[in-house]
């Protein structure tokens, strides 16, 4: 065994014997500068339903979620995510619905936008809660999801997220070429502000089930999978060439999802590209912890300060959390 021929002269205890110094030497820090809350918006008023997998969150038609966005910028979230839960008779294989102007999510828009300019709106670009079979994607006779003709419709959608206020378009499809066009597409119509965050690297997971159950659409989806079109999760090199050409294309923040189980790939998107990260603590992670958490297994708030701290160390610049309200009110107490 080799002996450290410095001790005692180095002690790295030292930086350690008091909460002081900890604060003083803490490489990294969780506020409510790095959060984002995604919400569940339904047809309707007055409607709040509760998610039965996801333990306190719940949806919202658009009057309570309103109400739920006052209180977020009390506590000081700046950022939202909005996912639609669409009737099934406005579902369709062309997923018309995903670009209408009078439909959910543009009409939220204009909503939030209205009574709360300053909070910032993201929006999911993506079909899968507008087609009848929920897959992201227009489908051929054999169920497979068809790559362009998939993105003039994820590029009507954009252009309607972004006529009606939204900040941030995210198109989550994972299909090739969309960012350009998109980016094209904004460009042409006088959006040039509107920023697009791209799901760079969105896995093929299996912690999206309690999300799924949330937008009604696992019914839909079956026994189907996404694995054409989501990445596979034993590649990471992959991950790093997805970044690369999303950001030549025209995207202004890459994000990674999941976040816990691909910190690696969060950590190399950032070292590799020096540019915003953004990382998405998926439904099944939150689950997870929410479900121990309840058992009385863990300590929900240091656990969950722990995760988002370690995504944050990885090198997200933001993250998308089902906890960040409950993030939020911790960080926020004296």
């Amino acid at each position: 065994m080799q002996i450290n021929q410095s001790y005692p002269l180095v002690r790295k205890r030292r930086l350690r014997d008091s909460s002081a110094i900890l604060s003083l030497v803490c490489e990294n820090k969780l506020t409510t500068d790095d959060l984002i809350y995604p919400m569940f918006v339904i047809e309707g008023k007055n409607k709040k339903q509760d998610i039965k997998s996801m333990p306190g969150i719940c949806r919202l038609s658009s009057d309570l979620l309103l109400k739920e966005i006052e209180r977020l910028v009390t506590i000081d979230i700046k950022a939202i995510a909005l996912f639609p839960i669409i009737s099934q008779n406005k579902k369709s294989l062309k997923a018309k619905e995903a670009y209408n102007q009078q439909g959910l999510i543009p009409q939220t828009i204009k909503e939030i936008k209205k009574n709360f300019p300053h909070i910032l709106v993201i929006t999911d670009i993506a079909l899968d809660p507008y087609t009848i079979h929920g897959q992201d994607g227009i489908i051929d006779n054999k169920s497979y999801v068809l790559n362009d003709e998939t993105i003039q419709v994820l590029v009507q959608q954009a252009l309607c997220h972004s006529e009606a206020g939204a900040d941030i378009v995210a198109p989550s499809d994972m299909m090739d070429g969309r960012i350009i066009s998109i980016r094209r597409a904004l460009e042409a119509n006088n959006f040039p502000l509107t920023k697009i965050l791209s799901y760079s690297a969105k896995y093929a997971s299996s912690f999206y089930g309690p999300f799924r159950d949330a937008l009604n659409n696992s019914e839909n989806l079956g026994k189907a999978n996404k694995n054409t079109y989501q990445m596979n999760p034993a590649n990471s090199d992959e991950a790093l060439y997805e970044a690369g050409m999303d950001i030549q294309e025209g995207a202004d923040i890459l994000m990674v999802k999941p976040a816990m189980m691909y910190l690696d790939i969060v950590y190399k998107i950032k070292q590799n590209f020096k540019t915003p990260v953004f990382a998405y603590n998926v439904s099944g992670e939150y689950s997870m912890i929410k479900a121990a958490s309840n058992a009385g297994f863990l300590d929900e708030k240091k656990t969950v300060l722990e995760t988002l701290l370690s995504i944050k160390r990885a090198g997200a610049d933001a993250i998308l959390s089902y906890h960040s309200k409950d993030v939020a009110l911790w960080l926020n107490q004296p």
